[in-house]
């Protein structure tokens, strides 16, 4: 893949991880027993949702110009990335377990990105 391919999957995926984290903000501040206008009106579940959509037409993008064999594996990447948002934004703990899967998974994405 061409460097800027790269760096737009990358984005993409980057994209996809905040996703995750307002798609929680927006659960947090559902009441217990939500209305349809609890859901329609959560400005956090309406961000995610427009980030979701963009990153989804990206990824079209990317597709038509990578081969899936070598863009998919970058899709890892959210395994390390989410963990990390949630515990710099949210405060949700971080195991080193988890840093050290992310480690696993970067190296298979490098292993992965360096096959042509």
């Amino acid at each position: 893949m061409s460097p800027f391919l790269t760096i737009a999957t990358v984005l993409c995926v980057v994209g996809i991880s905040i996703g995750q984290m307002l798609f929680k903000k927006a659960a947090t501040v559902l009441p217990a027993t939500p209305g349809w206008q609890d859901w329609v009106f959560n400005g956090w579940l309406l961000a995610a949702l427009a980030l979701y959509g963009v990153t989804t037409l990206v990824w079209v993008w990317i597709l038509r110009h990578a081969p899936l064999h070598l863009a998919y594996p970058f899709m890892g990447l959210a395994f390390l990335i989410v963990p990390i948002l949630g515990w710099l934004f949210l405060q949700e703990p971080i195991h080193l377990r988890t840093l050290l899967g992310g480690a696993l998974i970067l190296a298979g994405i490098a292993l992965a990105a360096s096959a042509t």
